[in-house]
């Protein structure tokens, strides 16, 4: 398996890793787990409340950072019933996929993009790690999710999926950059965008198409295409242009790039082979948090930059199947929501 073609690993090669044991699970896979170029990771059974987060370096594992005094708060049973995680704390979750990779395989973590579009911050962190989200070439251990919802509190179970992990052999040079830039110019009478509403309500990750949207977001309207962003508030916005990924492309859009303003303009980073390759484009939903200053935007102003990597092979399964559901969206909140008009 580390033998091949550097680039992303699609579908058919995560298939095999688990079939070789390079990646294992608690249970059996769900039908859906493997996508075209990442594996979801789901959530084990118990989480941890931590007064602080941490990486825990060279020589220690995350078990053992845990077990140190002041480390850990309280244990939280997950339950078939769900038990919620509540704004402003910082929870340790193990997972139920854990690793054997081969010399060569190494692996990047994002939040999916149903976790971002509700503001729940995750990183995946593995033992010895110097970097959240970054697991090294040959890594074997367990890993876990830090989860820390920033604005709704929110109701988990075993078996949720709030993160996903792209595998990569060795490192290709054949990547290419796209700047994206924000669409404030819309219809008369449409937003072009939403604000979260502070102590909106809990949101059950299992409640797709559940949760009103009143409740929860404020539609934004942009006066001659400018916004201003309000410090720590969230916004969820779109970019002006479509984004495609080729079959044999795999994408990630940077969270952060300081030369581009001051806010956060991403959560969920990754986008799938296929995406966008629908009839009329889709759009790059984006994750908004300003930061420190209120800050302007305006109509076509850059704020993010997606980079393209080429894939290791070509996947089974492009984004856009039954499964997607954000394939042809314009500006869309998550899941989770009554989608409106």
């Amino acid at each position: 398996m580390a033998d091949g073609k550097p680039g992303v690993l699609a579908d058919r090669e995560l298939s095999d890793l688990f079939a070789e044991g390079a990646i294992k699970s608690q249970s059996a896979l769900d039908p859906d787990q493997i996508q075209p170029a990442s594996l979801d990771l789901r959530l084990a059974f118990d989480a941890y409340r931590i007064r602080a987060s941490f990486l825990p370096g060279g020589s220690r594992s995350v078990a053992d950072v845990l077990q140190a005094p002041g480390t850990e708060l309280h244990r939280i049973e997950l339950t078939p019933q769900g038990a919620v995680l509540e704004t402003g704390c910082v929870y340790l979750v193990p997972l139920q996929e854990s690793l054997r990779l081969p010399t060569g395989i190494s692996g990047r973590a994002n939040p999916k993009s149903s976790t971002g579009r509700i503001d729940v911050f995750t990183r995946v962190v593995t033992n010895r790690s110097k970097a959240f989200d970054d697991v090294p070439t040959g890594y074997s251990g367990p890993l876990w999710l830090e989860i820390s919802p920033r604005t709704f509190p929110i109701l988990v179970r075993p078996g949720d999926r709030l993160a996903q992990l792209r595998l990569r052999r060795g490192r290709s040079e054949e990547t290419s950059e796209k700047t994206v830039s924000i669409d404030l110019d819309k219809p008369k009478g449409a937003p072009v965008g939403w604000r979260a509403k502070r102590h909106g309500g809990l949101i059950d990750l299992r409640g797709i198409g559940k949760h009103e949207v009143h409740e929860f977001w404020e539609p934004l309207y942009a006066r001659s295409g400018r916004l201003i962003l309000d410090p720590e508030e969230f916004y969820i916005l779109a970019s002006r242009e479509t984004v495609k990924v080729a079959p044999g492309k795999a994408a990630e859009m940077a969270p952060i790039a300081p030369e581009l303003g001051e806010f956060r303009a991403h959560y969920a980073g990754f986008f799938d082979p296929g995406f966008g390759t629908n009839e009329g484009g889709s759009r790059a939903v984006l994750e908004v948090r300003s930061r420190d200053v209120p800050f302007i935007l305006e109509h076509g102003q850059p704020v993010a930059k997606l980079v393209y990597e080429p894939m290791a092979s070509k996947p089974k399964a492009l984004y856009g199947g039954k499964t997607s559901n954000y394939q042809g969206q314009g500006l869309k909140l998550s899941k989770h929501f009554a989608q409106p008009d």
